[in-house]
């Protein structure tokens, strides 16, 4: 099963117990977040710390968030590549005439 995770820039991340962190973000809120939903460091932000954090955990806190930088992680926390594909129809002409005879008075 894959995670969605969003990059969660945080003042500070301190273990309170064996289960859960205090997170708290640069506007001065916290939160108690399980160990479980807190992934990985997310080491491509730098000029403060971030943290890869479940998306469905943090749409649940009162912490500052975006939703901009998002991951998919594994059940070992190995981030994902993940692949768009996009579609493209073909290109049809134009008909000549558009009356629907079935519809005309």
């Amino acid at each position: 099963m894959m995670t969605k995770c969003v990059s969660v820039r945080l003042d500070s991340l301190v273990s309170i117990s064996d289960k859960a962190y205090k997170a708290v973000d640069f506007a001065g809120n916290e939160a108690i977040i399980p160990k479980s939903q807190v992934l990985a460091r997310d080491y491509e932000v730098v000029k403060s710390d971030a943290w890869w954090i479940s998306a469905w955990i943090m749409q649940q806190k009162n912490l500052q968030w975006s939703s901009k930088k998002t991951a998919w992680f594994d059940e070992k926390g190995n981030m994902q590549r993940v692949v768009i594909r996009h579609y493209k129809p073909e290109k049809k002409s134009p008909v000549t005439n558009n009356i629907i005879n079935q519809l005309k008075k």
